[in-house]
C-alpha cells in the first residue's frame, strides 16, 4: 500500500485548558501544523523532539516500544496533545522519538472515526461526515 499523509494541527492541551479558564490568551496556545504519515499499524501519535519542544510538552513517563524491524527503543511519553484533522479532534499522549517521521496511529484514528481509503490514498470518515464512536 502506498503511503497516506494527513495535514494535522497539534496543540498543547494544557495551554488549551488555561485558555478555557481565561488565564492564557487563545493566541498563546502553542500550536504546530504539520503533515504526518498515517499508519494503522502504529498505536498512537509519534512526534520528534523538535515538535515536543515547540509544543512545550512535559514528559510524563518513559516506556519501551517496539519499532519497525522488531527492535525495542526506550522513548518518552508526553502529556496530552490535541490532534485536529479538519473538523475532528482528539486528545492523547504522544510517543517522542529523538528524530524521525511524525506518525498518526490507530488509536487517534479510531477516536476521530477515520479510516484510510486505500484507493484514493487519503483519510475519510468511517461513517461519512459524522463521528460515530462505539462503546461496549
Amino acid at each position: 500500500m502506498d503511503t497516506v499523509y494527513a495535514d494535522l494541527t497539534l496543540k498543547n492541551s494544557g495551554d488549551l485548558a488555561k485558555a478555557r479558564e481565561g488565564s492564557l490568551s487563545e493566541k498563546d496556545v502553542r500550536t504546530v501544523t504539520l503533515t504526518a504519515i498515517v499508519d494503522t499499524g502504529t498505536t498512537t501519535l509519534v512526534i520528534d523532539e523538535e515538535i515536543c519542544r515547540k509544543l512545550g510538552l512535559s514528559i510524563v513517563e518513559t516506556s519501551t516500544i517496539n519499532v519497525a524491524g522488531g527492535s525495542k527503543v526506550e522513548c518518552k511519553i508526553t502529556e496530552p496533545v490535541r490532534i485536529q484533522w479538519k473538523e475532528r479532534q482528539v486528545e492523547t499522549n504522544a510517543v517522542v522519538l529523538p528524530e524521525g517521521k511524525i506518525i498518526l496511529g490507530n488509536i487517534p484514528l479510531e477516536f476521530m472515526d477515520l479510516i484510510v481509503d486505500t484507493v484514493r490514498r487519503e483519510l475519510v470518515g468511517a461513517h461519512g461526515d459524522h463521528v460515530v464512536l462505539t462503546a461496549m
